[in-house]
């Protein structure tokens, strides 16, 4: 147990979530690890979901059971039903875990969460790809064990494969924009990153979650999922944006990972707005540096962001965005409760982690 889950000990629906794992653990694996046909796997499976899946913030999980007592009356909110949004919550994890593994591979990731890349554990390798598709395996069995005989059992599934699609496009939009040894500074625009934005992180970090509950709670009309989407992808985008000014100017100790946009050649925030007030000179030694991993490049390249004031920059912007939301919040949050999304909002207003 790390430092913060000692601190949201006492936080009883956080704690709860948490101790919940076990079970998902226990449901996903227990009866099938004597199996003498598949009991390595399961074993290989046990392993992988306790690696990747404890250790995180659990703001995605989380979401949806606060989100789902917020909406239900407390006299309908029994053991099972809370068991059940729980669960979901669960899901949602994940599916993060799964997008992860696959994105550390792909971006060669050192750390995530504080510790090792999966697919640099001895033994493991490209070995990853396949623990990634295990965890995603889970969030369907999970769905039908403890979500079947619910009337929104198919609204979830759909939710949860409709997700997965918008983020691997997101991720395969991201890929072809940072062509490893390729930099172009005219795919950088702002255009191409909103569309990153929205497809990579807005939909499965902040729109599934709220989404997920709104259908446990027995609301399923276009209008309320429609608004609600309207401000969750904005939430979402100056989620990406945070993390991206974060890579490079975060304390790694806090955010849990070592930043690789610069030597991926990433379409970031950063690179952005750098372009739109550069001059040649500095464009072309940003040109000359971006994309390469020799530690001094990434340092050329953090001290053009400085000389633009990028740091200043960046917090004006998410200043001007945080009252942007909260307008998006007074027009579109009815007939849902305001308290849900303006919880999202402040939570990762100011974030450093």
């Amino acid at each position: 147990m790390n430092g913060d889950q000692k601190l949201d000990v006492y936080d009883p629906k956080k704690h709860n979530f948490i101790q919940h794992f076990s079970q998902i653990v226990k449901v996903l694996t227990e009866d099938d690890l004597g199996h003498p046909d598949t009991g390595g796997a399961i074993a290989q499976l046990k392993e992988v979901l306790e690696y990747h899946v404890i250790g995180g913030k659990y703001q995605r999980g989380m979401t949806v059971l606060i989100t789902f007592q917020d909406l239900v009356e407390p006299s309908k909110q029994d053991a099972d039903s809370l068991q059940r949004a729980m669960t979901v919550g669960w899901c949602v994890e994940l599916l993060q875990a799964f997008f992860l593994v696959a994105d550390d591979i792909m971006d060669a990731s050192l750390t995530q969460w504080g510790q090792i890349c999966w697919y640099h554990k001895p033994g493991i390798v490209l070995d990853a790809v396949n623990d990634a598709l295990l965890l995603e395996a889970c969030i369907y069995r999970l769905l039908k064990l403890y979500c079947r005989e619910q009337p929104y059992y198919l609204n979830l599934m759909e939710l949860f494969l409709q997700t997965s699609y918008q983020t691997e496009i997101g991720q395969t939009l991201d890929l072809i924009t940072a062509l490893q040894g390729n930099v172009d500074l005219d795919r950088f625009n702002k255009k191409r990153y909103k569309s990153i934005v929205k497809y990579k992180t807005a939909f499965y970090s902040f729109y599934l979650p709220i989404a997920a509950a709104i259908y446990m709670a027995g609301i399923d009309g276009e209008k309320e999922h429609a608004n609600a989407k309207k401000i969750l992808v904005e939430i979402g985008e100056l989620f990406q944006i945070q993390d991206d000014y974060l890579d490079l100017f975060g304390d790694s100790s806090m955010t849990g990972k070592i930043g690789t946009e610069v030597h991926d050649n990433k379409c970031s925030w950063l690179m952005v707005h750098f372009l739109q007030w550069a001059s040649p000179e500095q464009c072309q030694i940003l040109h000359e540096n971006y994309g390469q991993k020799e530690a001094e490049k990434v340092a050329w390249v953090n001290a053009l962001y400085e000389e633009l004031n990028l740091q200043v920059v960046f917090m004006q912007y998410e200043k001007d965005s945080y009252s942007h939301l909260l307008g998006l919040i007074e027009q579109y949050s009815s007939p849902l409760f305001p308290a849900i999304f303006l919880r999202l909002a402040q939570k990762i207003y100011k974030r450093k982690k």
